[in-house]
């Protein structure tokens, strides 16, 4: 070609169309977040601020529910790996039966974090939750300084859910020396298989059948403290009987303000939600992570976790909480 400009004009075109074919070639980073339910409200608020956050750093999102169904999350974490996400965040149904997702996705290359809740038994990658034993001691401290002795019960999380161990480790920790002193006696103690309100009412209800005069039961979590509230109203005793729970679930915070549940304890949804999307976008994108985690036993290695602290959420210190963190709106807190 004897013209020069001609010749760079073209190669110019030349290379300027090659890289617009590549970037259009080039597919945004594609998250799989695996729920096990939307049985309880917080797990809404987790799932928008996660989605929200992975969109600004510019991937997108691809949401399962598995309703409470071990299996078909299985079957779902199988289909997104098949359709190519480039890693996992899994809310799991069960500890253990989750470990197999955690396997599937290894075999094709793919990393694995576990949202709020612990898979067991398996090469984890990573693990974001709230230190729940010190949610647990929360919840104990707080109704053991209003009343160090009578009779308390325990209504725990879903057997499935290694948070509920983790939940009773801290509540004993508080419990069982007032125990030995006899200054507390624990009436009731059992663990539920769902975190739902129809088992914080059937529990109540076998709890005051066998003792009547219960002054303080301790719910895994608020959805299991309405049901608590629902059998106590019956007996005539809402209102009476302290009562915790953990979540921070506008029915609860409105419960609270009526004077039917003494507390719950809020964890910062936005902080977890947030740092799981950027953790799984790091790892998506093959980018390094600060070596600055904890670990925590999972049973077969030391996983890397994150865990947040939750705070006492009461009649008092509503506002100074779930309001001005803007997790729950004041009009609604008091309606």
């Amino acid at each position: 070609m004897n013209n020069p400009i001609k010749f760079f004009t073209l190669v110019f075109l030349t290379i300027f169309l090659l890289n617009g074919c590549n970037t259009k070639q080039k597919k945004p980073t594609e998250v799989g977040f695996l729920i096990h339910a939307l049985d309880n409200e917080r797990w809404k608020n987790d799932r928008d601020f996660f989605i929200e956050k992975v969109q600004e750093l510019g991937g997108t999102v691809k949401v399962t529910i598995a309703e409470n169904d071990a299996s078909k999350q299985l079957a779902q974490a199988k289909e997104l790996l098949t359709n190519g996400v480039d890693v996992l965040v899994v809310v799991p149904v069960d500890q253990f039966a989750a470990a197999e997702i955690v396997k599937e996705a290894h075999a094709k290359g793919i990393k694995v974090i576990s949202y709020d809740r612990l898979i067991k038994n398996c090469k984890l990658d990573y693990y974001v939750s709230t230190d729940n034993v010190e949610i647990g001691t929360l919840q104990a401290d707080y109704l053991t300084k209003i009343k160090s002795t009578g009779k308390y019960a325990l209504i725990g999380g879903a057997l499935s859910d290694n948070n509920s161990q983790h939940l009773y480790l801290g509540q004993m920790n508080i419990l069982q020396p007032l125990i030995e002193k006899g200054d507390i006696k624990l009436v009731y103690n059992e663990f539920t298989e769902r975190w739902e309100e129809i088992e914080g009412y059937e529990h109540t209800k076998k709890i005051l059948a066998k003792d009547r005069d219960v002054d303080a039961i301790i719910a895994g979590n608020d959805a299991i403290a309405m049901g608590a509230i629902r059998a106590l109203g019956e007996y005539g005793r809402d209102g009476e009987v302290l009562l915790a729970g953990m979540d921070a679930d506008l029915k609860n915070l409105q419960e609270i303000v009526a004077g039917n549940q003494t507390c719950t304890v809020y964890k910062p949804y936005k902080k977890l939600a947030t740092t799981a999307a950027e953790l799984a976008m790091k790892l998506a994108n093959g980018e390094e992570c600060e070596n600055t985690y904890q670990t925590v036993s999972n049973g077969e290695i030391l996983v890397p976790a994150v865990l947040f602290n939750g705070m006492i959420v009461n009649k008092e210190n509503l506002k100074l909480t779930v309001i001005s963190e803007g997790y729950q709106k004041e009009e609604e807190v008091y309606k």
